[in-house]
């Protein structure tokens, strides 16, 4: 029986949209950005880069810490939801939602 790719869950959709809206948030292009992994030591193509970001590429945990280290960001930032009420300048307080919510979706 052949493997299948496991499915991307919420975890995963949420950090893919974050990596997305953080970079623009930076004014970065997804080439600039993988311009940044790369020269952290992590060699990506802008198409992983946008192939991640629309979530049709899994995110491992060494590409989720230099893109969020590229986006001047801590991980979590990347994994965690904001709370509506915060500006996305909080995103890396404490302000964050707990952890069992946002994986849980």
């Amino acid at each position: 029986m052949p493997n299948r790719p496991a499915e991307i869950g919420p975890a995963g959709l949420h950090a893919a949209r974050a990596i997305e809206h953080l970079r623009l948030m930076r004014g970065l292009t997804q080439h600039q950005l993988a311009v940044r992994c790369t020269q952290l030591g992590r060699p990506m193509a802008n198409t992983a880069l946008s192939r991640t970001e629309r979530a049709r590429r899994r995110c491992d945990v060494d590409d989720l810490v230099t893109i969020a280290t590229a986006l001047g960001a801590p991980p979590a930032a990347l994994l965690l939801p904001w709370p509506t009420h915060s500006p996305v300048s909080h995103a890396t307080s404490h302000f964050l939602i707990p952890t069992q919510e946002a994986l849980l979706g």
